[in-house]
């Protein structure tokens, strides 16, 4: 008898993804690593709308790329599907709900932060961070470390960023001369997600998008829709700039936002979680647009919300503008709103450019081991980087004081536990730990 899984999945029409998009956009916690593992588990193991390796090419596309790699691989699905609307209502569903619900945490934290239950409730979820950081770290390692190579890469790059202070950049392109070279010389060590222990490839069925699909009629490389797509974008967020130039100049805090923002969405490589020390340095060290603890109250805030763990970029903003009373004493909420707005559309729309702009390109590079490998080194060795984000934050939640706080570390540790061990979910782990928190800040009051 024949399979249900051996019988493609009908097509499926954009009303369809629209709804699909909006509640990824709502349920997609536990920051990139959880969303991608979330997308994987609905749409290549259950929906069946892409395969498996089509899903980790898109994937190693997109942790080359600056910015977050979740919500590009997103718009890189709609569009594969349903073309340029799709992966522009893939995106924009993927970021906004996240973005709603930011600007209204914010909102309570500069308005009610000071209070002893808030204080207490952040205090219980920042070192559940830490241990969540470390767990993403874990979850890609798993799907990419696939041998020894890709190991001694990820150890590589973490001694590089740790140890050395080597910029992110520079490890990029270190990984991809290796991965360059790999593909030429030892390609089966540098194939998509590394060489499989057992020579099994992962299959779930056949897919709407499977690895013999031929590639759609839109998705097809040209130059002359390359420039032209890129072009637009490019416009699009020139012609924002210098609204707000001419509106507010060009020294104003929202001008230096939207300038600031896009450094960091087209400099900084890695995903989410490498981007945010560059976001700390800018935000907290040179234009001191919030304090180093409300930058760490931010990313607990950012944990606890579905989407991009890049939407920090949102705090930053409603932080920033808010404490600089852009609009006055009057309009403070107004401010905030404004700077967050401004924050998430100058980090997100070159997400857009690129895939919208590059993805014809991926796709004439599949199945080409010499042009993935590069991605595939890639992708190793930014494991190792979150790994030191996870000492970067550490060292911020555990000797917050100058000394070290042993609630704190315990809290971390009992996190770990959870998380590795029995696999709880992180918007529970986040519940749990900002009941700890509150608990220990009555307890000690």
């Amino acid at each position: 008898m024949t399979s249900p899984r051996d019988i493609r999945p009908a097509p499926v029409t954009l009303r369809e993804a629209f709804w699909y998009w909006l509640k990824l956009g709502f349920i997609s916690f536990g920051g990139p690593a959880g969303q991608i593992a979330l997308m994987h588990s609905e749409l290549v193991e259950r929906r069946r709308w892409i395969s498996e390796q089509r899903f980790l090419h898109a994937l190693n596309y997109c942790m080359l790329l600056p910015g977050p790699e979740a919500t590009q691989l997103a718009v890189y699905i709609g569009w594969l599907m349903h073309k340029t609307r799709g992966g522009i209502v893939a995106g924009a569903l993927f970021v906004l709900p996240s973005l709603l619900i930011l600007i209204v945490l914010s909102w309570i934290y500069m308005a009610y932060g000071n209070l002893p239950a808030v204080a207490g409730i952040l205090y219980g979820i920042k070192p559940a961070v830490v241990a969540i950081v470390l767990a993403a770290a874990w979850r890609i390692g798993g799907r990419t470390l696939k041998n020894q190579v890709l190991m001694a890469l990820a150890l590589a790059a973490f001694l590089a960023i740790a140890v050395f202070s080597v910029p992110f950049p520079l490890i990029v392109l270190g990984a991809a001369a290796i991965g360059v070279a790999g593909g030429r010389w030892w390609p089966a060590w540098f194939q998509v997600g590394g060489q499989r222990a057992h020579g099994v490839k992962a299959s779930y069925g056949v897919a709407l998008i499977d690895d013999d699909t031929p590639t759609p009629a839109h998705a097809t490389f040209a130059w002359q829709r390359l420039v032209r797509v890129a072009l637009i974008g490019l416009g699009i967020g020139v012609c924002a700039w210098l609204l707000l130039a001419a509106r507010y100049g060009v020294a104003g805090t929202l001008a230096q936002m939207g300038w600031f923002f896009t450094k960091a969405a087209l400099m900084t490589f890695g995903g989410a979680y490498a981007v945010l020390p560059y976001v700390y340095q800018g935000g907290v060290e040179h234009y001191h647009w919030l304090t180093a603890a409300q930058m760490i109250d931010g990313l607990a805030l950012g944990e606890t919300t579905p989407g991009p763990l890049i939407m920090i970029v949102a705090f930053v903003g409603f932080v920033g503008a808010w404490s600089g009373a852009l609009f006055g004493d009057s309009a403070l909420l107004a401010a905030g709103v404004a700077g967050a707005t401004v924050a998430a559309l100058f980090t997100f729309l070159p997400s857009f450019i690129f895939i919208l702009a590059g993805g014809p390109l991926v796709e004439s590079t599949r199945g080409d081991v010499r042009m993935t490998a590069p991605l595939t080194a890639i992708s190793a060795a930014v494991v190792g980087v979150i790994v030191s984000l996870a000492l970067f934050f550490g060292q911020h939640v555990f000797f917050g004081a100058g000394r070290l706080d042993p609630v704190a570390v315990a809290i971390s540790a009992a996190a770990c536990v959870a998380l590795f061990r029995y696999q709880v979910g992180a918007i529970k782990l986040i519940f749990a730990c900002a009941l700890a928190g509150l608990v220990l800040s009555y307890w000690h009051g």
